[in-house]
């Protein structure tokens, strides 16, 4: 029989490991009044699950809920754009002309459209945070031959996207 993880005193949490915690979704999200609504969406799931999680490597496990976090709220915004949004993503695609910027988000959208969500965090902490294929593996708790099997599937399915189904440049 497993032995039950210990509670964890979100309020302890939150005052030391909140400052990480908004820093990362600065980073994700790029603004700051969105940056601060997902850092108290994070501390709300901590609260919801604490009865199932662990009270071990607090910092990796804010980390990772703080990037999943991120994530929906940018997939959330791409749902409703009517809803304004400062992601790195976003703000690349605004600073180029119109047609492009469309391009760009349909790309986007397909590309990750039909893989697992957590091809997705993968992606972002090796090519957007720049770790190393161990430390996104730890992070994300796969084997470093998944992460690598993962990116590797998502680079080589890049050009039928950017070129389209037929072949040319969409």
């Amino acid at each position: 029989m497993g032995t039950r993880p210990l509670r964890i005193d979100t309020e302890t949490y939150y005052r030391r490991y909140g400052p990480m915690v908004l820093r990362r979704c600065r980073h994700l999200l790029r603004d700051e009044e969105r940056a601060r609504d997902a850092m108290h969406d994070v501390f709300v799931k901590l609260l919801r699950y604490q009865d199932r999680l662990a009270d071990s490597a607090p910092s990796s496990l804010l980390y990772r809920i703080a990037t999943n976090v991120c994530l929906n709220h940018l997939r959330a915004s791409r749902r409703h754009p009517e809803v304004p949004s400062e992601s790195m993503v976003e703000h690349i695609a605004h600073t180029a002309d119109p047609e492009t910027a469309a391009s760009t988000r349909g790309l986007l959208a397909r590309l990750f459209g039909s893989e697992q969500e957590s091809t997705a965090v993968i992606a972002v902490l090796h090519h957007h945070d720049g770790m190393t294929l161990d430390e996104v593996a730890r992070e994300v708790g796969m084997s470093v031959s998944g992460v690598r099997k993962r990116l590797r599937r998502l680079r080589d399915r890049v050009p039928e996207h950017v070129l389209g189904a037929g072949g040319t440049e969409p």
